[in-house]
């Protein structure tokens, strides 16, 4: 499922499936509508019901998960494995939600706030330790929309902007010693598969390969590779990207993504991913387990 059939992660996964000889199709989860009915749920795409198949990889993305998690949700209802079922994409894909849920597992993280009223600024900036900060819009991808204040003033004026703009935030401290590097784990059925390390680019704090970052393969330490698997289980999901730093106080998660790029790993550490993501499809899709048990 994925709005364009060129994209890198599409064109391999549906290179990988076929190389294993499986009929793969690219469905725009957009141009799909759904038949809501107790008896015979549909999901109709492009004039014909889509209808036998085994399983689905959700590729939603971040600004359309609505519609896509009722698609993907209207294939769980019919009884189809999906890779990552609509619950846990719409957990990961709430910022807020998703650190709650790391915090109640004992999943390590960094300090982070959260408030309403710009009354409260003081009090939100102390209690993640003071300036420097991070400032992150709750609805941010890609690096867009996070911001490190570098004094308390500053970390004011953006949180009082954000907020005049009625825009939800969180504020996390800096953790300063990860030198603008992070590592990306790429997760598959409870297992690291494949991770790299992605460094900022000179001056910049965020290590995304979209803002002129670079990517080379990493060796994870146990803690990381058992943070990175139980972050992933938290959320529900079976295939993440989970996003790691290196603090003082152990590993730290920043995200996790239910629709993680493939490129930039697979470039990276050579590994294909995307094979091992039809081979976990082989091996469970039959299973027919799409019920998702948890319940926060």
């Amino acid at each position: 499922m994925s709005q364009d059939a060129s994209l890198y992660s599409t064109r391999r996964l549906k290179e990988a499936g076929e190389a294993r000889g499986h009929d793969m199709r690219v469905i725009n989860y957009l141009r799909c509508y759904m038949n809501i009915t107790s008896h015979k749920p549909k999901v109709v795409y492009q004039g014909k019901v889509l209808e036998e198949l085994d399983a689905i990889i959700p590729r939603i993305g971040a600004s359309k998960t609505f519609y896509g998690t009722a698609v993907v949700r209207q294939f769980e209802v019919m009884g189809v494995f999906v890779a990552n079922e609509s619950q846990a994409i719409s957990r990961s894909r709430d910022k807020l939600r998703c650190l709650q849920i790391l915090s109640r597992e004992g999943v390590g993280l960094p300090v982070t706030g959260f408030a309403h009223s710009t009354q409260d600024i003081d009090g939100l900036i102390d209690i993640v330790g003071g300036a420097p900060l991070v400032i992150k819009l709750l609805e941010g991808t890609q690096g867009i929309g996070v911001v490190l204040a570098e004094t308390h003033q500053a970390a004011k004026s953006v949180i009082e902007a954000f907020r005049g703009l009625d825009a939800n935030i969180l504020v996390q401290e800096f953790i300063k010693e990860a030198g603008g590097m992070d590592i990306r784990c790429f997760v598959i059925d409870n297992k690291v598969v494949a991770s790299m390390k992605r460094q900022g680019a000179p001056g910049e704090f965020r290590s995304n390969l979209h803002r002129g970052g670079n990517a080379e393969q990493i060796k994870l330490t146990p803690e990381e590779r058992s943070t990175a698997v139980r972050a992933a289980k938290a959320m529900g999901l079976r295939v993440a990207g989970v996003d790691l730093l290196r603090s003082n106080h152990g590993p730290v998660v920043m995200e996790v993504n239910s629709s993680p790029g493939l490129e930039g790993i697979e470039n990276a550490t050579g590994v294909d991913v995307a094979g091992k993501i039809i081979e976990f499809l082989q091996k469970n899709a039959a299973s027919g387990k799409t019920r998702d048990r948890i319940q926060y």
